[in-house]
């Protein structure tokens, strides 16, 4: 919890709980007399794997791929006017696997936001063998990606983009 961690440099740290793509953000940003951020940080549920509520408003439960995609546009439509000109996008996500297909999720996200005029900068793949959620259980994923015919990806996308000046 953010409550638990160090804090030496006296940050002010706020967890805001709502629609990403309806929260006004202004609204956020003026309490702490702060018009524009230099860094977007977006971390997006990967669609269906793991559903995080049972609100429709959640992506996690968008009803296929397209309608993540709409979704996941609109929280960048939400804050891309409070990310300064020339500053920088970061984009966490990866792909899915469904019904024996790969979903190359993270480059459809990808899309999105190139589709709103940013610059891509950088692709960073992170590759990962063990995670907190899998908890030293390798073995046990393997079996249940081998009878549920699901696929284990061991790599995510920081994805870098930059906000055009013009």
């Amino acid at each position: 919890m953010i409550e638990k961690e160090q804090n030496k440099e006296n940050v002010i740290s706020e967890v805001v709980v709502g629609d990403s793509r309806v929260i006004d953000i202004k609204q956020i940003l003026n309490k702490y007399n702060i018009d524009k951020v230099q860094l977007l940080i977006m971390h997006p549920p990967y669609h269906d794997i793991i559903k995080f509520s049972r609100d429709e408003r959640d992506l996690s439960n968008a009803k296929n791929t397209e309608e993540f995609l709409k979704m996941f546009g609109a929280v960048v439509d939400n804050a891309t006017p409070y990310l300064e000109k020339g500053r920088y996008f970061t984009l966490v996500i990866g792909d899915k696997y469904s019904k024996g297909e790969w979903i190359p999720l993270g480059f459809y996200c990808m899309q999105e936001v190139l589709k709103r005029g940013y610059l891509l900068k950088s692709i960073i793949v992170k590759n990962f063998e063990e995670t907190r959620g899998k908890r030293n259980q390798k073995e046990l994923w393997r079996y249940r990606a081998l009878v549920g015919g699901f696929y284990i990806f061991k790599h995510e996308y920081v994805m870098l983009f930059k906000k055009r000046e013009r």
